[in-house]
């Protein structure tokens, strides 16, 4: 496997914020990849950063673990060759936030509590190229088993309207419908239960369908400008039209199935596709199909100063993926769990430079 021409070697002097940037928090996230591989190693991305070429880095990870932004630093430069991501088909790459909502629920329904989370059900199976049937949907991942073969899953409107009633996947009830929907959109959720515990529920499937957001229906309908969509301007729309929630979610076909999971440590995020804990500023989703998993990025986005109130200039490990997600210059950063990280993520829709942090046995084959 080659480098990708996407990959254009630069320097650490190229990387704008490098030096003030306090590196110290992505070294440690990089770590918790770092022991993660031991059990299962990343796919290495189709832009040709293979897996295999991180391993002395891991391993120093590992076993010497930085204590001081300097020296976390010092472990980056000398691991790995900065390389400028070109972006697909624009000036620049494009970066966006996600978070963990916090809501409250209760583990039963109540007058109040009246929107279910959904576990998995028995009878949705993963579908690929050997088990696909002819006709189906290439896009679909997800299908129904039956006695007759699969089939696409039931999807939002229908699962909202009862299609998976009575069969006890209920694993909390919410009180509203708007809460629950940005639920499924990042696809995890801390939960403040009733009786004062807290938990936490992560995606554990989906029904299949393709995405479609709010945002750009209400745009296209004409109700929000697409230039002024954010999380809070969509929210503000449905607290003011609440008789139309339905009419336009339901456009969403996609549905997300969760499970439980704990909460280990409060200041990290959850578990995420790359199978370690999100660390909040730290960890950024990518299109997994071009990059690897565990993978530095420092990102440069100037327009964006809601992380802190200074331009965006932080050294970012991918440790996420996402449907929307995809090119090679684009990426999704976490911004934590809670009510503050939402207002920080809900605004993030900015023009941004990637440049990959590429382990230095690959710089042979850089296009330089």
């Amino acid at each position: 496997m080659s480098l990708s021409p996407a990959l254009r070697q630069v320097t650490f002097a190229d990387l704008p914020g490098w030096l003030e940037d306090d590196q110290l928090a992505a070294f440690e996230a990089f770590r918790r990849s770092a022991f993660h591989v031991l059990t299962k190693p990343y796919r290495s991305g189709a832009l040709g950063v293979a897996f295999d070429a991180f391993g002395p880095s891991y391993a120093e990870a590992r076993e010497q673990p930085a204590t001081t932004g300097a020296a976390a630093r010092e472990f980056f430069e000398r691991h790995f060759q900065p390389a400028f991501v070109v972006p697909d088909g624009r000036d620049h790459g494009l970066v966006t936030g996600f978070y963990e909502p916090e809501v409250e629920a209760s583990p039963v329904r109540t007058d109040i509590f009246r929107v279910p989370l959904l576990s998995r059900p028995a009878d949705l199976v993963d579908v690929d190229d050997d088990n696909r049937p002819a006709r189906m949907d290439p896009y679909l991942a997800f299908a129904r088993q039956t006695p007759d073969g699969l089939v696409e899953y039931c999807d939002r409107p229908a699962i909202e309207q009862g299609a998976l009633s009575g069969k006890d996947l209920e694993i909390a009830w919410l009180a509203d419908p708007v809460d629950a929907f940005f639920v499924h959109v990042q696809g995890a959720a801390r939960l403040l239960m009733t009786d004062g515990s807290l938990r936490r529920v992560t995606y554990a499937a989906k029904s299949g369908q393709r995405f479609t957001g709010p945002g750009g229906i209400l745009a296209k309908i004409g109700e929000i400008p697409l230039e002024k969509v954010t999380m809070q301007s969509i929210r503000a729309w449905f607290k003011a039209n609440p008789h139309r929630v339905d009419e336009i979610l339901w456009q969403n076909r996609s549905y997300i199935f969760f499970r439980h999971a704990e909460v280990d440590d409060p200041a990290l995020g959850p578990i995420a596709a790359a199978k370690v804990p999100l660390t909040p500023g730290r960890s950024v989703a990518v299109d997994r199909l071009l990059h690897t998993f565990g993978t530095p990025f420092f990102i440069a986005a100037p327009s964006l100063t809601a992380f802190g109130g200074t331009p965006f200039a932080r050294l970012m490990i991918a440790q996420d993926t996402g449907s929307a997600i995809t090119g090679q210059a684009r990426g999704d950063l976490f911004a934590g769990s809670g009510i503050a990280a939402g207002e920080i993520a809900g605004v993030v829709r900015n023009d941004a430079d990637f440049f990959a942090l590429v382990p230095k046995s690959l710089c042979a084959g850089f296009d330089s």
